[in-house]
């Protein structure tokens, strides 16, 4: 039997991301995996693992295919916007146990371009089939269910739509330090609470951006580390949690499933909340960022708004930055998001973060050592979290 090793993240990069009208996803996919094994200075022939969803009819198979891989691992877990922190967890382990060297995590999506395009409209439901029959005739759309649950957390614990405001506003600040995100202009509280109502009680700067792009992640043994080009982040803890899939089924609104992927995710990795630097949260919507602090073990269960409201969420003074490339809210959304918190938090442990750097926390200074990334996967059905250290 061999021995577990010990997995590094070798290799990160996006794709050309925002406005992309002239890429098809597989093309994003091929740029962001390139840009990963160049930022990694592997070769392509040490990959011999594959994980991909979202793609094709026999995903990751056609993508593998794309990208001239005949991986002898691959994965194709699907749970939303948490499957990539899910499939980093996956891929760890099959490392550790020697059943692969080195994986390569890639996603890329026109979202935005297929719209403009005309060659798809705004995602409303994800059908109507299963369990899901019983929702769609009443309205549940994706975007009803977060703001039904968020509507919940108002009621049971005095949270303020102002609250909720900002943390659209520190996300948007963030991305100001960020040459790289779609929205960079400072927005105040009261241009969030004066934006259209998309789903009560969510106005349009409460919703992610729609964009394009891609992103990827190279995994790696640890006896591979020494061949790369970048300094090693290493795979700490990670948890992961399915929750429901009817909103029928939920047990707490005001509880996601990063209650329970994150509780054993710092338990694997023997660390603790408070030891974190900073943190990337799946965030479609504000409400995600609020309940998902509270979930990890940030802030007490109803003390969001109280722990948001003071700038805590910011690189420029903020003591726990979230989101440090401006999320979802304002830097990029093309659909399953949750590579794209691995690639930042990746880059902050390495100090590549430039402007938006973050510092170790307690007024330390010097480069971070830990960070957290937590995904959030359908209407808060699934969840996974990953622990990273320097």
């Amino acid at each position: 039997m061999v021995a577990r090793r010990k997995v590094a993240v070798v290799g990160v990069a996006l794709s050309d991301c925002g406005r992309v009208d002239d890429a098809t996803p597989y093309a994003l996919h091929a740029q962001a995996a390139r840009r990963a094994l160049a930022d990694a200075g592997l070769d392509r022939s040490l990959v011999d693992g594959f994980a991909s969803a979202g793609l094709g009819t026999l995903a990751p198979a056609e993508v593998a295919e794309y990208l001239g891989l005949r991986p002898t691992w691959v994965d194709s877990t699907s749970v939303g916007g948490s499957t990539w922190e899910v499939m980093a967890a996956h891929a760890a382990d099959a490392i550790a146990a020697g059943h692969a060297r080195v994986v390569l995590l890639a996603y890329g999506s026109t979202a935005r371009a297929d719209v403009r395009a005309g060659r798809r409209t705004g995602t409303l439901s994800f059908g109507t089939r299963g369990p899901l029959q019983f929702e769609v005739p009443y309205g549940h759309t994706l975007i009803a269910k977060y703001a039904m649950a968020a509507r919940r957390h108002m009621i049971e614990y005095g949270t303020t739509i102002e609250q909720l405001a900002q943390v659209a506003v520190q996300a948007r600040a963030n991305a100001a330090l960020n040459p790289e995100a779609m929205f960079r202009t400072p927005v105040t509280v009261d241009e969030v609470l004066a934006g259209p109502v998309i789903a009560d009680p969510f106005t349009k700067l409460h919703c992610c951006v729609r964009s394009d792009g891609g992103a990827a992640v190279l995994l790696a043994a640890e006896e591979y580390v020494r061949d790369c080009r970048t300094a090693p982040v290493w795979v700490l803890g990670s948890g992961e949690y399915v929750s429901h899939a009817a909103m029928s089924e939920w047990a707490d609104f005001t509880v996601s499933p990063a209650a329970v992927s994150g509780r054993l995710a710092f338990e694997r990795a023997g660390l603790r909340p408070d030891e974190m630097d900073f943190a990337e949260i799946y965030d479609a919507f504000t409400y995600m960022t609020l309940v998902t602090l509270e979930d990890l073990g940030f802030c007490g269960k109803g003390e969001g708004g109280a722990f948001v409201e003071k700038g805590r969420l910011r690189v420029e003074g903020g003591d726990l930055p979230v989101n440090t490339d401006g999320g979802g809210l304002s830097a990029q959304h093309p659909g399953m998001r949750g590579l794209f918190l691995l690639v930042e938090a990746v880059r902050q442990l390495r100090g590549e973060g430039g402007e938006r750097q973050v510092r170790r926390r307690g007024g330390q200074g010097g480069l971070p050592r830990l960070g957290v990334a937590s995904g959030t996967g359908g209407w808060f059905c699934s969840s996974g979290t990953v622990v990273l250290g320097a």
